[in-house]
């Protein structure tokens, strides 16, 4: 079986997404705090891989569309779901007592995840599908031009929801309002200034893509634009 570069890309590009994805999951537990001048800001681990995954999904609504990115969007639900349940399978398991990791250990860093994740479904949902149809309402109204716009534009609206979302929903009435308000605003405001600061990255991972792909690119591209006007393939071959 032969596997042509658009299928290859998909494939690279969802794997680097499903595994920073749950990355974010799983980190997501932990808390740090990070001084700036006399205060400290808390924030979770999970803003530090979870940036990532909205790149991926800006690039893969540029060249595959956005049935495409929805698509890699339900596979990584799914996932998030699977992590959930091994989770709990492996929190019912007892530890051996030679295990270097007990029960008790186990138990408070994995029980906290399980509750990130069951916040970060509705999160991850809501965020993904406000990501996809803003990027791709940017993209019309520039004509495909001004691709920092629309990615930037895109992460700010979704990176918004999703901060609040995920922190209300894993951790409301066990802190306050004040504690989720202020962990919420501090990971967005984070996220938006990663997302800002790698702009040029993205650049370089588009000039990379299309080097890669050659004339698909072009093709795919007007595709993904397309798409929604006219049935298109999302991308060729």
């Amino acid at each position: 079986m032969q596997f042509h570069r658009p299928f290859k890309l998909f494939f690279v590009l969802g794997s680097i997404f499903i595994t920073f994805l749950l990355m974010a999951e799983v980190t997501g537990s932990k808390w740090f705090q990070v001084a700036i001048g006399s205060k400290a800001l808390t924030m979770t681990l999970g803003v530090i891989p979870f940036p990532i995954t909205f790149i991926v999904t800006d690039l893969l609504n540029e060249y595959y569309g956005r049935r495409g990115v929805r698509y890699l969007t339900l596979v990584g639900m799914v996932m998030i779901v699977l992590a959930f349940f091994l989770l709990q399978l492996d929190m019912a398991i007892p530890a051996a007592g030679n295990s270097p990791v007990d029960d008790h250990s186990f138990q408070v860093v994995f029980f906290n995840t399980g509750q990130v994740i069951t916040g970060s479904i509705v999160a991850y949902l809501i965020g993904q599908l406000v990501d996809i149809q803003v990027f791709h309402l940017i993209r019309k109204k520039t004509k495909n031009k001004l691709l920092w716009l629309r990615a930037t534009g895109s992460t700010i609206f979704s990176q918004l929801l999703d901060s609040y979302v995920v922190i209300f929903v894993a951790y409301w009435g066990t802190y306050d309002f004040q504690t989720l308000n202020s962990i919420s605003y501090t990971n967005f405001f984070y996220k938006i200034f990663i997302a800002i600061g790698i702009t040029p990255l993205i650049y370089l991972a588009h000039y990379w893509i299309e080097k890669y792909l050659g004339e698909d690119a072009h093709k795919m591209a007007e595709a993904a634009l397309k798409e929604g006007k006219e049935e298109v393939q999302p991308y060729p071959g």
